[in-house]
């Protein structure tokens, strides 16, 4: 498990430590720039890139899976969003950060990290329930409800309403992405465009830690950090044992499935947060710091889930 751990992180620390290092270097106005491009071409190239492979699309070997993942996916959003409102209510100084907040506790994208450890951890007829968990996370979590919170907060009151949320959820380029990816999966496109958007993957992943380097860089100190570990530990720690604990108690699950919910729910924040940060000018320290922090709980935290939930 070490040895997946590195090369699962050795993107994420090669290409923040060099953001972190070329930040004093960079014009004021780059991190915004890198950030809107990820939202409107980087993101959504790599989901239609990923929504074109063709294990997406062979769910159905498995009855009721199609149905049941997304069932607990969406029940983790509601479940997390439930226990994030009951903390900004209690917790007064995260007021003026709600958006970012939430995105960082509840919304962030599950990552590349719970991918990539998956097929060591738990096994190969339980990965088809980690990738479709990932799936619907990251469609209805950051691109959908995550949009709406993140336009929401960013708007004055005067000018909110309904229909502004529908049309910012409406015109998300990583939706519409990869809903054409599922459409054209069966579409064969010349080869070097095919291995083009492989390739264009593992770009985007890096731009995105390259901009979380940069955001760290311009923290403000220990109190960045300090009002980090709230989300971080939500995200990473309470959402994936309350999901263990309602999937054995009303869904019977046990074993590697169980196990499977548990880890993709609790990976750490990823940099969709602070890709929707950078859009629509939320709280980015607060994001920034919250990634840092769930990916250090994380190596805490996984010996424990696969005791306790395997």
């Amino acid at each position: 498990m070490t040895e997946t751990l590195f090369h699962a992180y050795t993107p994420l620390i090669l290409w923040t430590s060099l953001g972190l290092f070329i930040c004093r270097f960079l014009p004021q106005w780059l991190p915004r720039f890198l950030g809107r491009g990820l939202y409107w071409i980087g993101v959504p190239l790599e989901l239609f890139a990923l929504a074109r492979q063709s294990q997406l699309g062979n769910f159905n070997n498995e009855i009721g899976l199609p149905l049941i993942v997304p069932i607990i996916t969406v029940g983790t959003l509601l479940l997390g969003l439930m226990v994030v409102f009951l903390i900004l209510w209690k917790f007064k100084e995260y007021y003026h950060a709600c958006a970012s907040f939430i995105l960082a506790s509840v919304l962030g994208n599950t990552g590349f990290v719970g991918l990539a450890i998956a097929p060591f951890l738990i096994n190969s007829d339980a990965l088809g329930w980690a990738v479709l968990y990932s799936i619907t996370h990251n469609v209805i979590g950051p691109y959908g409800l995550g949009v709406v919170v993140a336009s929401y907060f960013s708007q004055s009151k005067a000018t909110n309403s309904w229909w502004m949320q529908l049309r910012e959820v409406l015109t998300v380029p990583c939706l519409w992405a990869f809903l054409v990816g599922i459409l054209t999966q069966k579409v064969q496109f010349p080869q070097i465009i095919e291995s083009g958007l492989q390739e264009s993957i593992s770009i985007v992943i890096a731009c995105a830690f390259l901009l979380t380097g940069i955001r760290l860089a311009q923290l403000h100190g220990w109190k960045s950090l300090k009002l980090a570990f709230l989300p971080a530990a939500i995200k990473v720690c309470v959402i994936p044992l309350l999901v263990g604990i309602v999937t054995t108690c009303l869904l019977g699950l046990s074993g590697d499935r169980r196990l499977a919910m548990v880890l993709m729910s609790g990976m750490p924040s990823a940099f969709a947060g602070l890709i929707l940060a950078e859009e629509y000018n939320l709280d980015r320290d607060l994001i920034a710091s919250s990634i840092i922090i769930s990916t250090l709980l994380l190596l805490i935290m996984l010996p424990l889930w696969m005791l306790v939930f395997r």
